[in-house]
This record gives structure tokens, C-alpha cells and sequence, in this order.
């Protein structure tokens, strides 16, 4: 089967050098999905993708518009100055990131263990205090989107920094901590709510606001409730409440462990009931 589909393909004519140089592109274009997920670059591209096929179509030996082909062409021409325009941003940042380290895109990401013991430090204590916080944790879908709402930081994940940011007389405790890539990307982000009917009314805007984020992405997110001091996880637009500090680090080990590391594993039980009717905003 591998040798028809290697004769169909003709990897067996093709150089080193030709090896090669398809995975360069591959990494080149690999980068470059990078650089516009979860942003909304995508609808960007997805327009000019459009105005591209239907360049083609309307071009000689299909539809045959003359006047539509011949503005498309014009429109076409400065393309490539609008792509440098719109995502100069994008591309500075992605040739920054080359620039710190040229294989990262060889490299499999890994969830560090620190940054599940401060997320579950820093919550515990919020609890503890009464303070109400809310962290969001990007896996593979980026949230890039809901980022850009918020106020930057790009900060290593830590104890004395969330616990800052959700203190009561912190301009940043309203809204979402939103953790990408190991690092605080941006805080006080305003997240998507829940519209699920079934959902109790009693439910506040900082658990609806959990579990929707997770269900227009694959992230999870922490919650702590403010009047009652408990602290939740939010997966796939459910939540599981009342989890101590042991059920929360077993709980963000197994939402975050990459599927190739659980294969041959099984999931440790949870601790900790789904909640009945959370009352804190």
C-alpha cells in the first residue's frame, strides 16, 4: 500500500535537497497558521480568498466577465501590500518569535507543572479570602480574539500576580485572566455568556461567562466564587464545583495533559460534585 502511494506521489524521484525544501515550506506555513489563530485575521484571509477564486472564474474560459476580471486584476495587483498592512503586526511578531528560538515549530508544546500549581494556589487562596476570580486556559484553539479585549500583560503565570489582579481594589478584578502559551496574555477580558436555557437563572456572570468561553473554544476555566468561596472548573460548557486544591491540580493535569502522554493511562477520579445553584455574580 505505502509503495503504490510513494509511485502515485513520485516521492521516489524527489532529491534530498527536494525533502527539504517541502519542509521548510511546511514549517513556513505551519508559522503562519500560527501566527492567525483564534484571531480575526482568519475572516481576513477568508475575503481574500474569495476575491481570488472569483478572479479565476470570471476570467476568460469560465464566466467570462470582463469588467468584474478586469477590476479583480487591479484589486489583486496591491494584494500583497494590503497582506503587509493589515497583519504587520502578525508578521512582526512571528518573526520575533523565529527569531528566539528558529525550531520551536519542530517542538511539541508542553503544559508546565508550575503553572497548574500557581493557577491552583492562587485559587484556593481567592477562595479562602472570598475573592472572586475567573481564569481561562488556552489549549489548542487560540483565544487570541478574546485577548485582544482585555488589558495586555504577557506575564508568567504566578501566585502574587493573580492574586493581585483579583483583589477587590484592583482596576484589573472585573473580567478574565486569559493564560496562552505558559504566560498571562491579558487580564480584565470580557468572555462570551452562556445562552444554554437549561441553565439555572441563579447562576452569575462570572460562571456563565466560564462556561461559555468553553463552549465556543476548547479552553477551560477557573472559577472562584465571591460569596460562597468555591472554586470550579469549566470544560466543554459544563462546570464541576466544589473541587479542592488536590481535585483542581488532578482535574487541570487531565484537561491539559497532551492525548499522546495519556494513551496507556487512566484518568485519575475526580473529587468534588457538580454544583447545584451557584448565587455569586
Amino acid at each position: 500500500m505505502l509503495e503504490r502511494l510513494s509511485a502515485a506521489l513520485h516521492f521516489q524521484d524527489l532529491s534530498p535537497l527536494a525533502l527539504i525544501d517541502i519542509l521548510l515550506l511546511a514549517i513556513v506555513i505551519y508559522q503562519l497558521l500560527l501566527v492567525i489563530r483564534g484571531t480575526r485575521s482568519v475572516n481576513i484571509l477568508v475575503a481574500m480568498a474569495v476575491i481570488v477564486i472569483a478572479w479565476l472564474i470570471t476570467g476568460p474560459g469560465v464566466f467570462h466577465l470582463n469588467a468584474v476580471h478586469s477590476i479583480l486584476s487591479k484589486f489583486l495587483f496591491f494584494l500583497p501590500i494590503a497582506v503587509i498592512v493589515l497583519f504587520q503586526n502578525q508578521i512582526r511578531h512571528a518573526l520575533a518569535n523565529l527569531g528566539r528560538n528558529p525550531f520551536a515549530a519542530l517542538l511539541p508544546r508542553r503544559v508546565e507543572d508550575g503553572l497548574i500549581e500557581e493557577v491552583t494556589l492562587a485559587a484556593v487562596s481567592l477562595a479562602s479570602k472570598r475573592l472572586g476570580a475567573l481564569i481561562v486556559i488556552e489549549r489548542d484553539m487560540g483565544l487570541r480574539t478574546f485577548i485582544e479585549t482585555g488589558i495586555g500583560l504577557d506575564a508568567l503565570v504566578s501566585y502574587d500576580l493573580l492574586m493581585n489582579v483579583f483583589t477587590r481594589r484592583s482596576p484589573l478584578h472585573d473580567g478574565a485572566v486569559i493564560v496562552a502559551e505558559g504566560r498571562i496574555k491579558a487580564a480584565s477580558c470580557y468572555l462570551p455568556l452562556t445562552t444554554q436555557p437549561s441553565l439555572s437563572r441563579t447562576y452569575g456572570t462570572r460562571h456563565r461567562a466560564a462556561i461559555g468561553i468553553t463552549e465556543e473554544s476548547d479552553a477551560i476555566a477557573v472559577v472562584v466564587s465571591e460569596e460562597r468561596g468555591l472554586v470550579s472548573l469549566a470544560e466543554a460548557g459544563k462546570i464541576t464545583e466544589n473541587l479542592n486544591a488536590k481535585a483542581l491540580e488532578r482535574a487541570l493535569h487531565a484537561a491539559l495533559t497532551p492525548k499522546s502522554e495519556k494513551n496507556g493511562k487512566k484518568a485519575p477520579a475526580q473529587r468534588g460534585a457538580v454544583a447545584t445553584r451557584p448565587s455569586d455574580a
